[in-house]
């Protein structure tokens, strides 16, 4: 398998001479379906567009495929390149995120047991150097190191959809009603009005 220190070393210059922060680098699919995931996001919106992601994309295959051609291909194997925007749902994998999402339901895995507890749920407090705090649920505030985090992510809430703004909702309001009874010559003359 591909080491993801190494190959988030790659990715990262790629990413910010796009202007993005890389958020995660990571192999998921197995041997049966190697796919390496890279998510990014645009430092003043949160997301990418559907551009981004195919900019980010080409730029990665670009870098890699002269590192192949110098038969110094960091992944050996086949594999898919997946690019996207983090989501509402987000993984938490920079301290940074932690601060950012202050406020927001979240669930962390621990790498080991703390207090008897391996999952964590609740709201995020902050950061205070490396250290985490998030009010767990139903039990106290807990503060563990980002090192003892094995997973985190955002949980949807109501409270989250309404802090997440989309990118842009411009044209999601310009619909054309066609009757399912409209002339065929109607049909195509918007058909042949859209290419």
């Amino acid at each position: 398998m591909a080491d993801v220190a190494h190959l988030t070393q790659l990715i990262e210059p790629e990413a910010r001479a796009l202007g993005f922060d890389l958020v995660r680098v990571k192999m998921i699919g197995g041997k049966s379906d190697p796919t390496l995931q890279i998510m990014a996001e645009r430092p003043e919106t949160g997301q990418l567009t559907i551009d981004d992601c195919a900019d980010l994309s080409r730029r990665v295959s670009d870098a890699f495929d002269v590192l192949e051609a110098e038969g110094r291909d960091p992944i050996e194997e086949a594999y898919r390149l997946e690019v996207s925007s983090p989501g509402i749902d987000r993984p938490l994998t920079r301290l940074k995120d932690y601060a950012t999402w202050a406020g927001h339901e979240a669930r962390i895995t621990l790498v080991e047991k703390i207090d008897n507890r391996k999952i964590l749920t609740g709201d995020l407090v902050g950061i205070e150097g490396d250290q985490v705090t998030i009010d767990v649920r139903g039990h106290t505030r807990m503060t563990v190191g980002l090192d003892a985090i094995h997973d985190a992510k955002l949980t949807i809430t109501d409270r989250l959809l309404a802090a997440t703004a989309p990118l842009s909702s411009e044209g999601a309001d310009e619909f054309e009603e066609v009757s399912e009874d409209a002339d065929t010559n109607d049909n195509d003359s918007l058909n042949e009005g859209q290419k």
